[in-house]
């Protein structure tokens, strides 16, 4: 295994400022949506004086500083300043409850927290008798109140005048970071049970940062747009890429600006989690539907034109003659329009946290977007595998980042990894540790794969997931779902249940968002939500769904019985994680009774 090249995070940042000191390093939104833009150097004062004024206030080293914000610069600065300081971060959604917050402040033995507004202080006030090792809250948004609560501007006026009084300090106290020292202290969001806190180490992120360099996919003139909650661990590994490569972020995590924001700042690169993909796929295809006569006409013979080059691309052949010119005539009716909203200048998205469908993959490269999926835990600093440029096959994860290991039990396929970038282990968690670390390092990371001749892994299940029917055999739910979801664009969510019943049943949610326009087409649209999805034609019309998802389907796999859900999953009801995973516990819990009903009377053992 290659040594690190950097002893610390602060270390890997400190030294690319000092290399692209007047480049861009971070831009941003104002509040008119006009973007500012600051230099490394800038963001490297910045940081500084945040480091400082953490050691002013006795950060010790190691100690942990919480985070409950969204993804803006501002907290960019505060990891990059906790780090240089010594301290460790420690994430917390702004999403989250006030006893959430509070249980992971308390377990994560958090002393300072950064918050983004008054909304989150008072969050947190609520809860203080329940948190009584936090000592400050630092003020993002707004002014301190000479107690609890100091702004993060007084932080760093702090921080500066401490430098000044100390000047040495500093370097003192960066160079005292070793590789092995926490930096982070990651929550799983969890989709069942109590977060547990992942500890990944400064020489995990400085791995990570290596790694993502030397497969070539970001080069150090590219621009990212970073949306993603950098409370999870895929927004934070491409910080670490960012430090390591030296690329310009445009950062902003306010979904519905996502749109506008892309064409604002024509990043060549965006990551990005499966339900954003499904949701522009919809918005296009139904789009085009919904436009009818010629228009659809053209965009199904685009479409089919653009599947045609992409076959022989992922053949590794570069389309010539009459599918050539076809395709740029599909691309000028059709796809240049789907790039444009992405900004014109796009080289690749990056897909990871949850698994891609193939059919989504494979249309957005029809029209000339190419999405490398990738995947990771947060227990192996989120990168682990991932598709290239240049080697890339759709339904699959892609090749091992350079540095980590990777083998499959012979018992069942469980992917088992190992590398530098594995996590130090759970926090406080000795027992959860020794069940997901092997004795000799191995992380065991609960899903099932298989890796093909050329060495692409692909995920088929989660080894948890996986449902054993009454009659023995194994159904892997996921995978219908994602087929389920392309096949109808209006199903924003599908829980596929079975597990030790005698055969498959599933929830399905319609989207809210995208139902109207087939209400308009059937002539429904003076229905309500509750209406609609109650209606005969609707069912119908999923039914006809399921038969084709079915069709292509062995017996025990099929889905028999279905219900619709009176609401989407989300955040706020419980049901999916932060990072938008669906809590498929959460779920058949919500509707155990429905589920229940699915199967009384029925016969043990049929499939």
């Amino acid at each position: 295994m290659a040594p690190s090249t950097y002893p610390s995070v602060a270390h890997m940042f400190l030294d690319r400022v000092a290399q692209n000191s007047g480049k861009p390093a971070f831009m941003f939104p104002l509040p008119d949506d006009s973007w500012k833009q600051i230099t490394w150097k800038e963001t490297g004062d910045w940081t500084r004086k945040v480091a400082c004024g953490l050691r002013a206030l006795d950060l010790e080293q190691e100690a942990r500083v919480s985070i409950l914000c969204s993804t803006r610069v501002e907290w960019v600065i505060a990891t990059l300043g906790i780090g240089q300081a010594g301290g460790a971060t420690t994430t917390i959604y702004p999403s989250s409850t006030a006893d959430e917050a509070a249980y992971i402040i308390n377990d994560s033995d958090t002393v300072f927290c950064f918050v983004e507004n008054q909304e989150q202080v008072d969050k947190l006030k609520g809860v203080r008798d329940q948190i009584p090792g936090l000592k400050k809250l630092i003020l993002i948004d707004g002014p301190g109140d000479g107690g609890w609560v100091m702004s993060m501007k007084e932080l760093e006026q702090l921080g500066e005048q401490a430098d000044q009084k100390e000047p040495g300090r500093f370097q003192e106290i960066v160079d005292a970071i070793d590789s092995k020292h926490l930096c982070t202290l990651i929550y799983t969001s969890g989709t069942t049970g109590k977060p547990k806190g992942v500890e990944l180490t400064h020489d995990c992120w400085v791995f990570e940062g290596e790694g993502i360099e030397s497969i070539n996919i970001i080069q150090p003139d590219h621009r990212q747009f970073l949306w993603l909650p950098l409370s999870h661990s895929f927004g934070s590994v491409l910080l670490a890429a960012q430090l390591k490569i030296g690329f310009c972020t445009a950062i902003d995590g306010r979904i519905e600006r996502i749109v506008p924001n892309l064409a604002a700042t024509k990043p060549d690169f965006v990551a990005a989690v499966p339900r954003i993909f499904e949701k522009v796929y919809n918005k296009i295809v139904g789009g085009a539907r919904e436009a009818g006569g010629m228009k659809w006409k053209i965009f199904q013979w685009a479409l089919a034109t653009g599947l045609a080059v992409s076959r022989e691309k992922q053949a590794g052949r570069e389309p010539g003659g009459l599918l050539a010119l076809k395709y740029k005539i599909a691309t000028k009716l059709v796809f240049s329009k789907v790039q444009a909203v992405f900004g014109g200048n796009l080289k690749c998205f990056i897909s990871g946290s949850a698994p891609l469908s193939r059919d989504i993959a494979e249309f957005f490269h029809a029209a000339g977007v190419l999405i490398l999926e990738g995947y990771g835990l947060t227990e192996s600093s989120a990168a682990s595998f991932v598709n290239r440029l240049d080697k890339y096959k759709f339904g699959s994860v892609g090749l091992p980042v350079p540095g980590v290991k990777v083998k499959l039990d012979p018992a069942d396929g469980e992917i088992l990894l190992g590398g530098r970038g594995i996590m130090r282990g759970y926090y406080k968690l000795a027992e959860a540790t020794a069940e997901t670390l092997t004795s000799d390092g191995w992380l065991r990371t609960g899903d099932i794969g298989e890796i093909d001749k050329d060495g692409f892994l692909k995920i088929t299940d989660r080894k948890k997931d996986l449902i054993k029917t009454s009659g023995g055999k194994y159904v892997a739910p996921s995978a219908l779902e994602g087929q389920l979801k392309v096949i109808n664009p209006y199903v924003a969510q599908a829980v596929v249940h079975g597990d030790r019943r005698n055969f498959c049943s599933a929830l399905i949610a319609i989207s809210a968002e995208e139902i109207p326009k087939w209400a308009a087409q059937n002539d429904l649209s003076a229905l309500s939500y509750d209406q609609l999805i109650q209606h005969d034609k609707l069912k119908t019309m999923v039914q006809e769904s399921i038969d084709k998802l079915n069709s292509g389907l062995a017996s025990y796999e099929t889905i028999k019985r279905f219900a619709i859900l009176p609401v989407e999953p989300s955040v706020d009801n419980g049901q999916l994680t932060p990072s938008l995973k669906l809590k498929r516990k959460a779920v058949e819990k919500a509707y155990m009774d429905v589920l229940d009903g699915f199967y009384k009377g029925s016969v043990a053992g049929t499939d």
